[in-house]
């Protein structure tokens, strides 16, 4: 795998930190970022259902695997070098408790800040 395509939501103010936060990290795998439900995505991945990428995160992998909510936050930080160990040790099903709550408090936070305007701090 060399790419993977997140689908972040470019009217979240939380969506637009957390995309601009992993375009900032040391990529192993890199990362490209294309608007939820934009005509670039739809032309791309014409298949996914893309109302719903608009509330679940969606990463895409460069031969066509798609990550969605726990799994696509997990992927992306196995993307990344300080963040990898943390990824592998996250993906054990004994851990996964951890990733889940990260994700409900995620989504909680996408809520609250969806069509929030945050200004030039969260343009990534």
């Amino acid at each position: 795998m060399t790419t993977l395509t997140v689908l972040y939501d470019a009217n979240c103010a939380f969506c637009r930190r957390a995309k601009g936060w992993l375009a900032r990290q040391e990529q192993l795998v890199r990362l490209e970022f294309v608007p939820a439900g934009s005509e670039p995505a739809r032309r791309r991945f014409p298949a996914l259902d893309h109302a719903d990428t608009l509330n679940v995160i969606t990463v895409i992998g460069d031969r066509g695997e798609v990550y969605r909510g726990e799994r696509a936050w997990l992927v992306c930080l196995w993307a990344l070098r300080a963040w990898r160990p943390l990824a592998g040790r996250v993906s054990r099903s004994g851990h996964r408790v951890f990733l889940r709550a990260a994700t409900e408090l995620a989504d909680r936070l996408r809520a609250l800040t969806k069509d929030e305007d945050c200004g030039e701090t969260c343009q990534g």
